[in-house]
């Protein structure tokens, strides 16, 4: 559905009205499109001394193809605004953050980027331990702070995890993550696997099998869509009743359609024999099918609670078991779990579905460590206001409401959860696991 809002103002009466009364002003996004430059301008590097990700991460943004800087340049836009902050180890030292930031953050391009790399907390000890979980306040009140549809992310790095970074360096400076905003992202803190580069960064996932749930309309689809673009073959899973419309992604995308109920008692088995006897097995699992049933606590009936905790949970739980069990999935295999904003900060009339968003985000905490002793990973995308067929039919205040209560005051479309997911897919992600991702444009609710 059109954000009319956000077309009003750019019209002339927009422009002129918007600012005079103070009205939220969303930027027009820039989103990916195949053979576009990473970045709309140079990469300003800097580093707290000490640091230990300069050099490597200098190297990897040339191999992007980006311009990086090592000095701020006069009448400079700079398309990401990039600093090492593992060299802090004392909270004095966080002065480093004001020194290299303050002169150059208005300087930040359109949809410009800012990263911080640092150490996990977890893994450091005393004052650099709290030195190092500052880092997140500062990062997130930055996204708060940039305009014009910049974004701010924070990436904690495990020592010894050091050139594991690049797939997730693409991916956040690009136009790819667009709608990712005010982020933590760990990597190589579930141990840290060889990661092979993709031959082809624009096909990252040539020659790779790959299996959406609800894959016969708006995130699915767009799912489907970004695989195939990236190279996959995917198998688009949905229920009878939407046959048709699965069949038409599954042409679209040069994949092929499977009907099945998830929560039939014998799902998991029919699914784990198709995937081998069709395709060998399978290398990426996305678990995007779920429903709503909404009301109250005290209006829901016990049908509507089970429904949607079988839907979203029991049905990806016991699809996981099989899959494992039988070796289905592949070595080196992703599952990746959707779930929810509602699932971080509750919400009205969704008790059902929160609980069911919360416990896919328990199922990655549970199944990272044993993914990890084989190379694989499992992640979770939670996705705030975006813009589908189900959010068109929200009343006309809380949509507006939830486009706007943002840092990038607007709602986000089915490709910016598609694409997130697509990173935690690359196998040159083999480093990023356990973790689990708000594409929101960094809501101002929830935590």
């Amino acid at each position: 559905m059109a954000d009319r809002y956000q077309q009003f103002t750019k019209t002339p009466v927009g422009k002129f009205l918007v600012p005079k009364l103070g009205l939220p002003n969303p930027a027009t996004l820039r989103r990916y499109r195949p053979g576009q430059p990473a970045l709309d301008g140079p990469a300003l590097l800097g580093a707290a001394p000490g640091g230990r990700l300069e050099k490597t991460v200098k190297g990897q943004l040339g191999e992007a193809g980006i311009e990086v800087l090592g000095t701020p340049a006069a009448d400079q836009r700079y398309g990401a605004l990039v600093f090492d902050a593992t060299g802090i180890t004392d909270p004095a030292q966080l002065r480093e953050l004001y020194l290299f930031f303050h002169p150059v953050i208005r300087k930040t391009g359109y949809c410009g980027r800012v990263l911080v790399l640092g150490t996990p907390p977890e893994l450091a000890e005393g004052r650099e331990r709290i030195a190092q979980r500052a880092l997140e306040g500062f990062v997130r009140s930055v996204g708060k702070e940039l305009k014009r549809g910049a974004t701010a992310q924070l990436v904690y790095v495990a020592p010894g995890a050091e050139n594991a970074t690049e797939s997730t360096l693409r991916f956040l400076l690009s136009a790819k993550s667009a709608f990712v905003d005010g982020q933590v992202i760990r990597i190589g803190t579930q141990g840290i696997p060889d990661v092979p580069a993709p031959q082809s960064w624009e096909r990252p996932l040539a020659g790779k099998v790959a299996l959406v749930t609800g894959a016969s309309r708006g995130i699915g689809a767009a799912i489907a869509e970004v695989f195939a673009r990236d190279g996959a073959h995917v198998v688009a899973l949905d229920i009878p009743a939407q046959g048709a419309e699965l069949s038409e992604v599954a042409n679209r995308v040069g994949g092929s359609a499977l009907q099945l109920d998830i929560t039939a008692a014998d799902a998991p088995a029919k699914l784990a024999d198709h995937l081998r006897e069709r395709h060998g097995g399978v290398d990426i699992v996305v678990h995007n099918a779920g429903i709503t049933r909404d009301k109250t606590l005290g209006n829901l009936n016990q049908g509507g609670w089970d429904a949607v905790i079988t839907v979203n949970l029991a049905a990806q739980l016991a699809i996981n078991d099989k899959l494992l069990a039988d070796k289905v999935l592949r070595e080196n295999g992703r599952i990746v779990g959707v779930s929810s904003i509602a699932g971080i900060a509750g919400n009205v009339g969704q008790t059902n579905y929160a609980t069911s968003k919360a416990g896919v985000i328990g199922m990655v905490d549970e199944t990272a460590p044993r993914l990890a002793e084989y190379g694989g990973t499992i992640n979770a995308v939670a996705p705030g206001f975006i813009e589908t067929k189900m959010t068109a039919a929200v009343p006309l205040f809380i949509r507006e409401a939830g486009r706007r209560l943002s840092s990038l005051g607007q709602g986000g479309l089915p490709v910016d959860v598609a694409e997130t997911i697509a990173w935690y897919a690359n196998p040159a992600s083999a480093a990023v696991n356990g973790n689990v991702v708000r594409v929101c444009g960094q809501a101002l609710l929830g935590a």
